[in-house]
């Protein structure tokens, strides 16, 4: 299974990739929104992270494009602010406020790909 994690913090990038890989899964990065379009359309991921403020665009509306091209597509989410209250995000299938504990994370992902808690 393969992950694109989109955000602009490298700490961020290099947290998520090692422990998902850990997982077992394969993780593409993005750093801004257009790398992460043109790796969206290249690697054909099975589940997206998307970080909502990137340098060069909105989360919001990267989210949008996604959904547009691949409605089926698992979509989190993932900002260190809260967006709850904005309606814009409920198009994702789930929303999670960054932690250097990724269990939630983690958990969310086996579930939306249908994963077993190991």
């Amino acid at each position: 299974m393969k992950i694109l994690v989109v955000d602009d913090d490298l700490h961020i990038q290099r947290l998520y990739k090692e422990e998902l890989i850990e997982e077992g899964y394969e993780v593409i990065i993005a750093g801004n929104g257009t790398e992460a379009m043109d790796m969206f359309e290249k690697e054909n991921p099975d589940l997206v992270t998307l970080d909502i403020r990137l340098p060069d665009v909105d989360g919001i509306h990267l989210l949008r494009q996604m959904k547009e091209r691949k409605p089926k597509l698992p979509i989190i989410m993932s900002t260190a602010y809260d967006y709850r209250n904005d309606f814009s995000v409920w198009a994702s299938e789930a929303y999670i406020v960054k932690s250097s504990d990724l269990g939630e994370l983690k958990s969310m992902i086996r579930r939306l790909l249908g994963r077993k808690e190991e």
